[in-house]
């Protein structure tokens, strides 16, 4: 089958690679006709983490099942199905408690928590730029859709990570209904959490970056863009919330946060919304942290740290809440929003291309360039 290969930084190629195929009595294989490039793609495709070479790239599926184990009861072949970024075995103590993302089992490597479709650090698991993915226990991470699903695609496409992600970011800052919550970050990760905030009634939305044409977006369904390029974020928010600041704030960069100049900042982010969010305000992180970073410039970086400012968090009495989502403790609930017509995602999409594009989609989507904000990838599509 054809998949996208990461060979090295920058370097990734549509070839040929061996068919996934059922492994094991509970798998499920999924004929792909949706995978979104991701952010987080981007660390494994600039070099900043450890992706072995081969490795095929994509964690945001979407499908038709194309064929079951003998061990699987639930999902059919001819099921459409959206699969979550993160694998879960569905019966171990944390995916019983509702965190499949730091699920105890499925990965093999004794010192990690969590697995998920071709990542690094995430397990053996083949992603899902491909045009089959193989899906572990199959039963509990296929995420079944409605008659829908085909008119609808690039709408539940983004229930696999993107939505439930930018969803958890305002569930781990506390945010309610009524309250004023600031994103940083206007890649497609934080346009989904102010979209989050929006369809949860927050009273003023605002976020912060600095690409026109993700700020524009932003700014069509009624969020406040700030932009960083223009002046200090945190004296905009201030400005925009009578001094006060935010109720909430949201963390969708990560540790690759850089300054208008370019520089790279680790806790740029952090540092910001503890100064952007209110005394006894929530935060939630979501943004990606590593453990290691040995390619970085910056020192305390290169060993998982940041300088903080604990200090005024501390004084502000702010709460924090981060990590990976688990997104089968939302899926099923964004997938009903987008099937009554109360979400619709896919307003962030700005290309669906063919699988064969995928390395010119890639190299576009690094470069940061205008209008290229998510790109879904079709295995099937011509061209």
């Amino acid at each position: 089958m054809k998949g996208l290969v990461y060979n090295g930084a920058r370097d990734v190629a549509v070839t040929d690679v061996p068919d996934a195929r059922i492994e094991r009595p509970t798998d499920v294989l999924v004929r792909i006709t949706s995978s979104n490039i991701c952010g987080s793609d981007l660390h494994m495709y600039e070099g900043r983490t450890d992706l072995a070479p081969g490795m095929v790239l994509g964690h945001e599926n979407l499908g038709e099942v194309a064929e079951v184990g003998s061990g699987v009861e639930r999902i059919r072949v001819g099921d459409r199905v959206c699969l979550p970024f993160n694998i879960g075995c569905g019966f171990c103590r944390n995916c019983e408690e509702g965190m499949s993302s730091y699920c105890l089992t499925v990965n093999p490597d004794p010192n990690m928590a969590g697995a998920a479709f071709g990542f690094a650090g995430m397990g053996p698991f083949n992603g899902g730029q491909a045009e089959y993915l193989r899906v572990p226990f199959g039963d509990f991470n296929c995420l079944r859709l409605p008659e829908d699903a085909e008119e609808k695609e690039d709408d539940y496409v983004m229930v696999a990570d993107i939505f439930p992600t930018g969803w958890h970011a305002t569930r781990l800052a506390g945010l309610r209904s009524g309250e004023t919550c600031v994103v940083y970050g206007c890649g497609p990760v934080g346009l989904m959490a102010a979209y989050s905030a929006m369809l949860q009634g927050a009273s003023r939305v605002m976020i912060v970056d600095r690409h026109p044409d993700r700020l524009r977006l932003a700014e069509q369904i009624g969020v406040i863009p700030i932009d960083d390029s223009q002046g200090d974020p945190v004296q905009q928010v201030l400005d925009h919330t009578n001094g006060r600041g935010a109720d909430r704030g949201c963390e969708c960069v990560g540790y690759q946060a850089h300054d208008p100049q370019g520089v790279e900042h680790p806790n740029m982010t952090m540092n910001s919304l503890v100064a952007s969010v209110k005394f006894t305000g929530g935060i939630g992180v979501v943004g990606i942290f590593l453990p290691s970073d040995p390619r970085s410039k910056d020192e305390l970086e290169k060993s998982g740290q940041i300088a903080f400012d604990m200090g005024w968090h501390w004084l502000k009495g702010q709460k924090i809440g981060n990590g990976q989502a688990p997104v089968k403790r939302y899926n099923r609930y964004l997938r009903d929003l987008i099937h009554e017509g109360r979400a619709k995602p896919s307003w962030i999409v700005s290309q669906d291309l063919p699988l064969q594009r995928a390395p010119e989609a890639y190299e576009h989507f690094d470069k940061r360039d205008d209008g290229w904000t998510k790109v879904v990838l079709k295995p099937a599509m011509s061209g």
